[in-house]
């Protein structure tokens, strides 16, 4: 019996139009195993809204066509149910995708779909907000809000923003409290981490797991101008735990007070609550990986 695929499709996510998507699902897509249809987004939440409907339609597959925005919208629409989810990363960073081992080549992502080789990955429950990858309250959470209104997206849109934001951003104080220890200091980054990467290789957490039960906590604390060379290097080398200036913190649940309240899930940017609960939520989304 054939399994049913609903693939969602944003069409401004990444750079350029998505027109070739179809043909490429046509083409590539086996068809022996799958019947399918494309649904296209037409406004912000609107893939949250049709994988539920999805889901409840009893749909096996659906498929989130687009960066790591619309990999949150579908994803955590699918938590805790049955529909499994699929990733087409056309996005500007597809942080969980290149986790996953997902290819940037669409050819290839769609061989992942027919292989069909999944897992129950954890997922991230933050008070009454849901997420997969990586969360941040620092640096990444100013960058991730304006990069939501810029004008120019891809790699080059991020590293546009990340040198002008950077000279204007004074660190945070946070509180974290973590079984009952707690400590409070200065940060760039407070970043959580369920998958290892930002996106475009740039990796957080280099050994983060989302299969083993637990997240981590990134704490990046204030550095001078003439360490950051070498600080984006051993994130891009994925060695940013050999840094002096980080510490990286296996959790369950966390809770956390920020200076300012603003931050980032999966990339999406939205204002936060004075207090922040944080836990793994295990093994709650079932997800298509790559080979």
């Amino acid at each position: 019996m054939k399994q049913t695929i609903r693939f969602i499709v944003n069409p401004i996510s990444g750079v350029g139009k998505k027109n070739y998507i179809p043909d490429l699902i046509e083409n590539y897509l086996d068809h022996s195993k799958f019947d399918y249809d494309i649904a296209f987004t037409e406004y912000k939440l609107h893939a949250k809204t049709l994988a539920k409907q999805s889901s409840e339609e009893g749909i096996d597959i659906v498929c989130a066509v687009g960066g790591d925005g619309s990999v949150h919208e579908v994803g955590t629409a699918l938590i805790g149910t049955k529909t499994k989810l699929a990733i087409l990363p056309v996005g500007s960073g597809n942080g969980l995708a290149r986790h996953l081992k997902i290819s940037m080549n669409i050819r290839e992502a769609i061989e992942c779909i027919n292989n069909s080789k999944s897992i129950a990955m954890d997922t991230v429950l933050v008070n009454e907000k849901s997420f997969l990858g990586v969360g941040g309250y620092g640096f990444d959470a100013v960058v991730a809000k304006r990069f939501d209104t810029h004008r120019r997206r891809g790699l080059w849109g991020y590293i546009q923003l990340i040198l002008r934001e950077f000279f204007r951003f004074n660190p945070i104080n946070a509180s974290i409290d973590i079984d009952g220890k707690i400590k409070t200091l200065p940060v760039v980054l407070l970043t959580v981490a369920n998958s290892s990467q930002f996106g475009n290789g740039f990796t957080i957490s280099p050994k983060s797991d989302v299969t083993d039960g637990e997240l981590e906590l990134v704490v990046l604390r204030p550095f001078t101008i003439w360490s950051a060379p070498l600080i984006v290097y051993r994130f891009f080398t994925k060695r940013s735990d050999t840094s002096r200036f980080s510490e990286i913190i296996p959790f369950k649940t966390a809770k956390l007070k920020l200076s300012k309240k603003i931050a980032h899930y999966d990339g999406e940017p939205c204002d936060v609550k004075d207090e922040i609960n944080v836990s793994v939520v295990p093994k709650s989304l079932n997800i298509i990986i790559g080979n």
